[in-house]
């Protein structure tokens, strides 16, 4: 009983990752500076717990130097017992509402723009249809899209 007790019953916090990012478009202007990008990927909630993980909506904002250029609405759902949820979206995203940075114009010119992207889901993972625990998913991802290419040369998600 002790083992059952500190294997199932113990409630593990799930994770939110980004999935393969297919860049539809990527235009960037070094000299104003600014950037226009749309693409298609997918979050994914994995939950290793022994009771399915359901979460309320949230929101997915990518920035670019903490300024967001873009935000995904993540809709309320449920990510089954010992499985991963994957939600399709598709992102456009762009520098409209980002006051004039050199930065950005020299990231234009050597080839490279880097965004983060950050996410927070709150939610309950139920287990034995008894007892149900808070638990929060937390994303925080780094991604490179490689310009001259119009690629995603890096995505590292912790």
């Amino acid at each position: 009983m002790t083992v059952f007790g500190l294997t199932v019953m113990k409630v593990k916090t799930p994770k939110v990752r980004l999935g393969a990012i297919n860049v539809q478009e990527i235009t960037s202007v070094p000299a104003t500076p600014s950037f226009n990008t749309s693409f298609t990927t997918q979050i994914r909630v994995k939950n290793t717990n022994w009771g399915p993980y359901k979460f309320d909506a949230g929101t997915a904002t990518f920035m670019y130097q903490g300024v967001p250029v873009g935000q995904v609405t993540i809709p309320k759902s449920k990510a089954g017992m010992r499985s991963t949820k994957k939600i399709d979206v598709t992102l456009i995203l762009s520098t409209d509402g980002l006051p004039s940075s050199t930065t950005l114009s020299s990231e234009l010119n050597s080839g490279v723009l880097t965004l983060t992207s950050q996410a927070k889901l709150t939610g309950k993972v139920e287990l034995m249809l008894i007892m149900k625990k808070k638990k929060s998913a937390n994303m925080d991802c780094t991604v490179a899209f490689d310009l001259s290419t119009k690629t995603v040369k890096s995505l590292q998600c912790k």
